[in-house]
């Protein structure tokens, strides 16, 4: 995101919908929602978390502003799981239209490589997002 503004973060740039933008909110939404399941332990689906608006960078929003949820968001992952004794701990998850009918159970650890993962997907998003914005991306500046 550096030397982004926040007009580019909004820009689409690939046949994709994803933007800078989008992708950051859809991380920290992503987190904070995981980190509630988590922490809460009750199967229930956080407010927003099958909201598709999530991947959507509004105009009310600055990225500045959705790199401090993200970073947040983390803060709080790292405070929730500093708490966590055991990360075999099975936790149900929400059923949401892409999971299987029947309730399942993911360990703390499972959720915590799940976040891990998406966010690595969506890296490779933000980059090629990116390198079509301006030509720069995680090894080269623009």
């Amino acid at each position: 995101m550096r030397g982004v503004d926040d007009a580019q973060a909004r820009r689409r740039t690939t046949v994709s919908e994803l933007t800078l933008g989008g992708i950051v909110r859809h991380l920290a939404q992503c987190e904070e929602a995981w980190t509630r399941i988590v922490v809460e332990g009750d199967g229930e689906a956080p407010e927003g978390m099958l909201d598709m608006e999530q991947y959507r960078m509004g105009e009310a929003h600055t990225l500045a502003g959705l790199l401090e949820r993200y970073a947040a968001a983390a803060r709080g992952t790292e405070e929730a799981v500093r708490d966590v004794t055991d990360l075999g701990r099975r936790v149900p998850l929400p059923v949401t239209p892409w999971s299987p009918p029947e309730r399942q159970f993911w360990s703390v650890r499972r959720i915590l490589l799940h976040l891990i993962r998406e966010t690595a997907q969506h890296a490779g998003h933000a980059d090629i997002v990116r390198e079509a914005l301006d030509g720069a991306n995680t090894t080269a500046r623009r």
